[in-house]
């Protein structure tokens, strides 16, 4: 995976200052000084850009002006999202308004006695929703990889609520990290994984994403075709006027599902949103080959 080792991007100084002004000046002061950050940040970023470029102009098939304003909307967006993300976790929620698909039948479904395994992307912000989760969240066990700098880590947990999840890194030992999920699932307790990034490309399906061919790791769609246990897709997208809308859609355990099958269901769903919500896209490195 080119571009991509696990690590998020920004620095501590840069998470703190937003967070100033969120707390000091409120969210609306912290969007508008987003947008000069920017265009600070489109030139000083070139495979991200690159990489936000191509997206638009090769797989979404946009013309160069087009493409030269979604690029400045695709940062912003990116922006808006880690904004909301540090907002809500510092109990700032009423500023915001929520909707759900499907909530009643995912409900249904975590309250069904069984394992569940989440599957999201990176789109939009989904940390958003753990807030709304409820008692529903401490239950959630969310499969990530453990590289963010400790810095910027630190500066986020200081200054939002507790999280009520739980959280299995992808980098401790990989029996240790399997036997935590098969006992979450067993407890009848959610392990979430992000389904569009991996580190080993030996354990990975190609499948076509956007009309190319791009890869997708087969570990969360191996273990929920061999468990036979519920899966959710679930995608939290940032709409106008400080809203957010929450994307459920409901995969029920089949005895003959394959773990590709089962990825290119995820993967229909996953383009589905992306085409909607082209500006939240955030795998910002060459996905394709």
């Amino acid at each position: 995976m080119e571009g991509w080792n696990g690590k998020s991007r920004g620095g501590g100084f840069g998470y703190a200052f937003f967070v100033f002004l969120i707390r000091h000046c409120g969210t609306g002061s912290a969007y508008a000084f987003l947008a000069l950050v920017v265009i600070y940040f489109i030139p000083c970023a070139p495979r991200a850009t690159a990489a936000v470029w191509d997206y638009y102009r090769k797989r979404l098939h946009c013309g160069v002006w087009r493409s030269l304003c979604n690029l400045y909307l695709h940062y912003y967006r990116f922006g808006q999202t880690l904004i909301d993300k540090i907002a809500i976790g510092a109990g700032l929620s009423g500023r915001y308004h929520f909707r759900f698909d499907n909530y009643d039948e995912f409900l249904s479904v975590l309250q069904g006695g069984q394992g569940v395994i989440l599957l999201g992307a990176h789109v939009g912000c989904w940390e958003t929703g753990a807030h709304f989760f409820g008692e529903y969240g401490r239950a959630i066990h969310v499969v990530m990889y453990d590289a963010e700098y400790a810095r910027i880590r630190n500066v986020v947990e200081r200054n939002t609520e507790r999280r009520n999840y739980k959280i299995i890194p992808v980098n401790a030992d990989g029996l240790d990290m399997m036997l935590d999920i098969k006992v979450a699932l067993n407890h009848g307790e959610y392990v979430c994984f992000q389904g569009d990034r991996y580190i080993n490309p030996q354990h990975t399906f190609v499948l076509p994403f956007l009309g190319y061919d791009a890869r997708f790791p087969q570990g969360p769609f191996l273990l929920a075709a061999r468990l036979k246990v519920p899966v959710v897709f679930y995608f939290a997208m940032r709409e106008k006027g400080r809203g957010y809308r929450f994307i459920f859609t409901i995969h029920r355990p089949e005895a003959t599902v394959s773990p590709e099958a089962l990825c290119r269901e995820y993967l229909q769903a996953l383009e589905k949103t992306v085409r909607r919500y082209p500006h939240q896209w955030f795998n910002l490195y060459k996905f394709w080959s």
